[in-house]
């Protein structure tokens, strides 16, 4: 399904929305891009994580997500989560027609066809969004001539929540996944030329997936390539603030608001404290 956005864009805040902390690298970036807007921050950290959920109720936690923040006006949602992007924008466009809603797959997709020369590019991801196939459309979608080289890193999740970005252990395991998806097959076939980081994890752990790859290869993160597409539409319709001045962020969670500030923190590039944390239930 090609992304489409409404023009309207009433309320004051961005709101995004992830089942944990991943989707704080896409607030991040958002920041970084639109220091002047203000930002209400969703982990649905009682259910995480959605990878493993049927696409049923990944679209069912998707709308019940997208429904707490629309309470709190907002002008645009960011859907800032792999899974919750593949399965979940119909249901949410569906019933909140004419909020301006975004995913990270399709812009990851576009800027990876941007980036790649030979059209070979290869995604990794969590095992759900590997198997679910969400890169490999958008991904041909855009460029139909385009070679798709996809392969699940689920580790990487595990070492971004620890905080084992960096060293080497982050650096074995990354040559560990990587170094089959950048060698040349026995039939002497190209390798990728592009590498889309394909889970809001990932972005923590770009040292290692860098060193593991070498210089010569793109890396296309989509909580960047997300940022920027949201930026420019908000910039179209009038809608984006403008200055330098940053807002405070608003962070709401279901559950465990020590944990989500501990390793949310790391995810975010700044200390949260636990008492930022707002709990609240959704409707199941």
């Amino acid at each position: 399904m090609q992304e489409r956005h409404s023009r309207r864009a009433a309320g004051s805040s961005i709101g995004v929305f992830d089942s944990g902390v991943g989707g704080l690298t896409v607030l991040r970036a958002l920041m970084r891009a639109m220091p002047a807007e203000s930002f209400i921050y969703l982990g649905d950290t009682a259910r995480l994580p959605y990878g493993t959920k049927s696409q049923e109720t990944v679209a069912r936690y998707a709308v019940q997500a997208a429904q707490a923040l629309v309470e709190y006006d907002i002008k645009s949602l960011v859907v800032a989560c792999n899974t919750a992007s593949s399965v979940g924008l119909p249901g949410i466009r569906e019933r909140f027609e004419g909020l301006c809603t975004f995913g990270v797959i399709e812009p990851g997709a576009r800027a990876a066809c941007q980036a790649s020369a030979s059209g070979h590019i290869a995604v990794i991801g969590t095992e759900g969004t590997i198997r679910g196939g969400a890169y490999q459309v958008a991904i041909q979608r855009c460029r139909p001539d385009a070679r798709i080289t996809a392969a699940p890193t689920q580790l990487f999740v595990a070492l971004a929540e620890e905080g084992l970005t960096e060293g080497g252990i982050a650096d074995a395991v990354a040559c560990h996944y990587l170094d089959a998806l950048f060698s040349e097959d026995t039939a002497g076939a190209s390798t990728p030329d592009t590498l889309v980081l394909g889970c809001t994890h990932f972005p923590m752990l770009a040292a290692a997936i860098r060193a593991a790859v070498g210089p010569g290869i793109s890396i296309v993160d989509s909580a960047e390539s997300t940022a920027a597409t949201v930026r420019e539409h908000l910039s179209a319709i009038g809608a984006l603030n403008h200055g330098e001045a940053e807002h405070p962020v608003r962070f709401l969670a279901t559950d465990g608001a020590e944990r989500f500030a501990r390793v949310g923190g790391r995810f975010l590039g700044r200390p949260i404290s636990p008492e930022q944390v707002e709990l609240i239930d959704l409707k199941i």
